[in-house]
């Protein structure tokens, strides 16, 4: 489209179009019609949330028989979109491999996205349904492996959750 070329309205507006009359009675009806649907009010102190299976808490890392799974191939900390997570491998005489001699995740940074369990090909860091998150300094919200690993017992909701779902 050059600059001497105009633009064309097909269809101008009505009077009521123009002064929005209908839009705010749309408004209105919506807003009365909100005030008469039932209330939906945790009080929160005594009754706590419980969050589905399919919930996004912060994320942990999956022990089984005090073997964790991770074999610190180092994805997680590849696709994290805020660079939370902080993964140095170590060699083990188990059966696999590697293991991850430092697991590090700063909670302040990240975004409870999921691609960490997403990516991971042991399912060893799933996002549990822990919400409640209270730091009185930075150096708090770096988790380490003694915050984050989580028995696979413990986590068996949401495990069955993602191998339903994947």
């Amino acid at each position: 489209m050059s600059s001497n070329d105009k633009m064309i309205r097909t269809k101008d507006l009505t009077f009521l179009e123009k002064i929005y009359l209908p839009e705010i009675v749309k408004g209105l009806f919506l807003t009365v019609r909100q005030m008469f649907k039932p209330k939906v009010t945790v009080q929160y102190p005594e009754e706590r949330f419980e969050p589905p299976a399919q919930f996004r808490g912060r994320p942990v890392l999956v022990h089984e028989n005090g073997v964790e799974r991770c074999v610190a191939c180092g994805l997680c900390s590849r696709v994290c979109p805020a660079l939370a997570i902080e993964v140095q491998a170590a060699e083990t005489p188990l059966d696999k491999e590697r293991y991850p001699e430092k697991f590090e995740i700063n909670m302040i940074r990240c975004i409870f996205c999921g691609f960490c369990e997403e990516v991971c090909p042991e399912e060893a860091i799933i996002m549990s349904n822990e919400y409640l998150l209270v730091f009185q300094s930075q150096e708090e919200a770096v988790f380490g492996k003694d915050k984050l690993l989580k028995s696979a017992e413990e986590m068996r909701p949401r495990l069955e959750f993602l191998r339903d779902h994947r």
